[in-house]
């Protein structure tokens, strides 16, 4: 594992932002950190990078943790808040002052950044000019200086619009599947992150709620037969013999059937023949904010987008 916390917490007076998370993201994995907007998203990165000191828990990084953090974080990367950026310079200045305090000169160093990060044409225009996407991506490519193995990306795509929100995206997957660099990106915007994230951490009121893999949520979101049943172990057996594969028993009262859910009067009227009493069956789908408002117990939904 890249990163590893245990019960990790941030007290500030009588506000607990975080509270003990206990979290595992592994190499190569783009975590994806959703929360609303004060779910302590912002904190929890703080806390990873080194630049707020946890009330209690741990932090391993890299296989490193205690006193010996220190000998690692300049192996990550991260772009949180507002990317420092000075106005009246351009994108590739701003590259080579960030070089230069790294002591960095090696040649087409910076020209290599300004490609991954699509800003190669921006020429001699100052980044004051720039678009608010042109600075999130030159904000990322500052982060990249020094060649980091972990990137922390707080709300990279807030407040863009939708072209930005691509050329964001586009930046964050180039950098997974070339360079195999881990990336933790916190997000509320929940249908983007989806596009991108392969592992997902749910954060609410400063609590982990819940980690699951990108193939286990688009398990529960996609379209699916619901049977209510007191016996779920009899179904099986039946949906077996139908050549129905997949399907999962998701509690003591529910089966989940991802396969022919066209075949819905068949497989009742199979259930029904093999003694089983089916209390409901009804085609169910669910979308990725849905599922996180039902699992954090709702909310507005004009909080997400």
């Amino acid at each position: 594992m890249i990163v590893k916390t245990q019960e990790l917490t941030k007290q500030y007076g009588h506000h607990r932002a975080v509270s003990s998370i206990s979290m595992r993201v592994r190499k190569g994995a783009v975590y994806g950190l959703i929360g609303r907007n004060g779910a302590g998203k912002t904190t929890f990165l703080k806390m990873l990078a080194g630049l707020a000191a946890p009330t209690k828990g741990e932090i391993e990084l890299f296989g490193r943790k205690g006193r010996e953090l220190g000998a690692v974080r300049s192996r990550i990367g991260c772009l949180i808040e507002a990317p420092g950026i000075y106005g009246n310079m351009t994108a590739y200045d701003n590259l080579d002052l960030k070089c230069r305090f790294f002591g960095i000169r090696k040649k087409g160093y910076i020209e290599d950044i300004l490609k991954l990060i699509g800003l190669s044409d921006s020429g001699k225009k100052k980044t004051k000019n720039f678009s608010l996407g042109m600075k999130q991506r030159l904000g990322i490519g500052l982060a990249l200086v020094g060649e980091p193995d972990l990137l922390l990306l707080d709300e990279p795509i807030n407040g863009l619009d939708p072209q930005g929100i691509v050329e964001v995206r586009d930046t964050i997957m180039r950098l997974n599947q070339e360079r195999n660099m881990t990336i933790v990106i916190s997000s509320h915007i929940l249908e983007e992150l989806s596009k991108i994230a392969t592992d997902y951490g749910i954060i609410h009121h400063g609590e982990l709620i819940q980690e699951i893999t990108r193939e286990e949520l688009m398990k529960r979101c996609v379209e699916r037969l619901e049977i209510a049943t007191d016996t779920p172990e009899m179904v099986v057996p039946v949906l077996d013999t139908m050549g129905i594969k997949r399907y999962q028993i998701v509690d003591s009262g529910h089966v989940w059937i991802f396969d022919g859910i066209d075949q819905s009067p068949t497989i009742n009227r199979e259930l029904v023949q093999a003694g089983i009493a089916v209390k409901e069956l009804k085609l169910c789908s669910e979308k990725l904010e849905n599922y996180y408002l039902n699992l954090t117990g709702g909310g507005s939904h004009a909080e997400y987008h």
